[in-house]
Order: structure tokens, then C-alpha cells, then sequence
């Protein structure tokens, strides 16, 4: 390759694996050029992903109605704290940024009415999440992870332990030594060099996310990891990479077990199946019960709302055919997996935001 005129970077590429997509831009071509690697692009960028699945009979989707899946259990609460966030990723799961106010601030006295509610039916939920945006934007969320606690709920909040996670130290530390491992902070760290994550999360987000991890490793937080799989390089290659991250900076994870590193799959709506099919489904080799929305919901409020509403997902929370009611009773009803998430994201990508 080098012999051949190609830059260093691709060259590399054999040694060390890190490009294994030679359709990409390596990192230094990037800068020089100007043209920004796109996340979601990476992972469908060759002509067979293009074209996959549409010639696939199993995963035909124009002639098969969406999967239907029923609630079995709402093991998960998911809590949108608000849709605003201290960064501006370039492909947010939830279009989170520092000016998108399209879901308010949840308060504490909402959040306790919906613990009730989860006590007064028996519901037996385990584990109420927290997710934004960025959860520690919300002033309340101390008060609503010390409820969730106290009535003997697991709490887990997503975050990217960055300069808003900050100001709330001295409340995770009376959180912890009150709880211990019932809370657990999931850190988002989308790839593990400083280039890529930066290219979806922007200048400067790489050390302030690992500093905050490493404060949170050595107050003994229980603690994982989600990452993404933009990059294009097989999951082997992003977990061996993560490792070496971790040993580097002495955080005691292992980066090869799913519960302590979670790997999310890209989605683009404008690319794939436009649902999941029952027929998909029953060819993933799953059932419905193995989906998220099997045994969870999300809480959210929409700006200028007067009460919260239930959505069936973490991921579509804009959708108004996801939102199933503004109580948990009412949020009981089948989801009909009609969005290219829940086939990209849940039935093929096989993710679950609650693992």
C-alpha cells in the first residue's frame, strides 16, 4: 500500500487494524481535507449494506405487517429528564443539544407521582433509569434518584460524566455511601481514541469524559461504559481498543464483558428495513419478550405540557404514534415495532438500552 502511493494511514491499517474500511477517510486525511467522518455513514458505507436487505427474503418488509410486542413486565422506568445537553453530538440518539427544549425539565413531585403509581398497581418495576439529555442538567435529579432509592428501586443514570455531573459530586457521594451499588452511572464514551469519539461528540469532550470516569472509579461508583460502533472496525477490535484505555487510565473494567461495555449499533432511518417485521423477528431468532419495549417504558415531558406522557422507547420519544398514555396503566397497551429504529436499533442490532 505504501509502495502504491496511498497515505500512512491506510498503510497502517494492516498493522493494526484500525481502519478495516479503506472506503473511509483515516483520521489525519480527515483534518487535512476538511470533510468531517460521518458516524452513521461508517457503518453502512459498502455497496452490500446499501443494498441489504432488500433482496433478503427474510427480512422482506413491504408485504408483512409490523411485530407486535406485548408488555410483559415493566421491569425498567426510563425518566427523560429533559432533552437538553451540554454537547451537540453529530448523530444523537435523542437530537439532544444545548438549545433542543422539545422535552422539558421532569421534576421531582412528577417523578414521585409516577413511583406511586408503580407502588399503588403493583407494577414491581426494578429499575428506574435516567436519561436525557443530560440527566445532571436537571437540578431534581438528586431528589428523584434518592426517591427512586429510598422506595427500593436500582437506579442507573446515562451521562457523560462531564462539567454538569460535576457540580452534583457531594450528592453521589451521599447517594453511594447510602445506596452503594443499587446506583450505577453508565458513562458515555463513544469510541476509544480522543479523534473519533471528538468527531461525534466535538473539540474538547474526550478528557473532561474520562476525568469524570476515573473520579467516579475511584469514589467506587458502581459503574459501566457505552460506547458505539461508528467506526466501522469489528466489535473485537473496538473492545481490545477500549481495553487498552481502561489499563492506560486504571479503571477496573473489562471491556470485553457487555454489562460492563456496551456497544450500540448506528441507526439511519433513510437506510434499511422501515420496520420490523414479524416475519424479521421470527428470523432473528427472537421473541418479542427480548425486546426493550417488552419490559420497559419512558416517561417524558413535552415543552409546555402540563403533565408527563409514557412512550414505548428510549428512542422515540418525538413520535407520536410510540406515545401510549399519560399514566403507566394506559402505557400497558402492544407496541407495533413500525420504525426503522426498531429494526436497526432492537431486532437486528440487537441493543437494549436497559442492559
Amino acid at each position: 500500500m505504501a509502495r502504491a502511493g496511498l497515505p500512512d494511514a491506510y498503510a497502517r491499517t494492516l498493522v493494526d487494524g484500525f481502519w478495516p474500511n479503506c472506503d473511509s477517510l483515516a483520521v489525519p486525511e480527515a483534518a487535512v481535507q476538511g470533510k468531517k467522518i460521518e458516524p452513521v455513514r461508517l457503518a453502512f458505507a459498502r455497496d452490500v449494506d446499501l443494498r441489504w436487505p432488500v433482496d433478503d427474503s427474510r427480512f422482506q418488509v413491504d408485504d408483512d405487517a409490523p411485530a407486535r410486542v406485548e408488555l410483559a413486565a415493566l421491569e425498567t422506568l426510563w425518566i427523560n429528564t429533559g432533552s437538553l445537553c451540554n454537547l451537540a453530538c453529530a448523530a444523537c440518539f435523542m437530537e439532544s443539544t444545548p438549545r433542543n427544549d422539545s422535552l422539558a425539565y421532569m421534576s421531582a413531585a412528577e417523578v414521585a407521582g409516577l413511583l406511586d403509581e408503580i407502588a399503588r398497581d403493583g407494577f414491581g418495576t426494578r429499575v428506574i433509569g435516567f436519561t436525557g439529555g443530560e440527566p445532571f442538567l436537571n437540578r431534581d435529579l438528586p431528589a428523584m434518584l434518592a426517591d427512586a432509592l429510598a422506595r427500593g428501586h436500582d437506579a442507573l443514570v446515562l451521562t457523560n460524566a462531564m462539567k454538569p455531573m460535576r457540580r452534583h459530586r457531594a450528592a453521589l457521594l451521599k447517594l453511594r455511601g447510602k445506596y452503594g451499588a443499587r446506583l450505577t452511572l453508565r458513562v458515555s464514551l463513544d469510541h476509544y481514541t480522543r479523534e473519533l469519539h471528538e468527531l461525534e461528540r466535538g473539540p474538547d469532550s474526550f478528557v473532561p469524559t474520562l476525568d469524570g470516569l476515573a473520579w467516579l472509579a475511584r469514589e467506587k461508583f458502581a459503574l459501566s461504559v457505552a460506547g458505539r460502533l461508528y467506526s466501522g472496525e469489528p466489535e473485537t477490535i473496538v473492545r481490545a481498543g477500549y481495553a487498552r484505555l481502561f489499563a492506560e487510565h486504571g479503571l477496573a473494567l473489562d471491556a470485553h464483558d457487555p454489562g460492563a461495555l456496551t456497544l450500540f449499533p448506528e441507526m439511519d432511518a433513510a437506510v434499511g428495513p422501515r420496520r420490523a417485521t414479524r416475519a424479521m423477528l421470527e428470523n432473528s431468532g427472537k421473541s418479542g419478550r427480548d425486546l426493550m419495549c417488552a419490559g420497559a417504558r419512558m416517561a417524558i415531558k413535552r415543552k409546555d405540557a402540563r403533565a408527563p406522557a409514557i412512550v414505548a422507547c428510549t428512542l422515540l420519544p418525538y413520535e407520536k404514534d410510540f406515545e401510549l398514555g399519560a399514566t403507566l396503566a394506559e402505557a400497558r397497551r402492544p407496541v407495533e415495532l413500525n420504525h426503522a429504529h426498531c429494526a436497526a436499533f432492537c431486532v437486528l442490532g440487537g441493543a437494549d438500552c436497559a442492559a
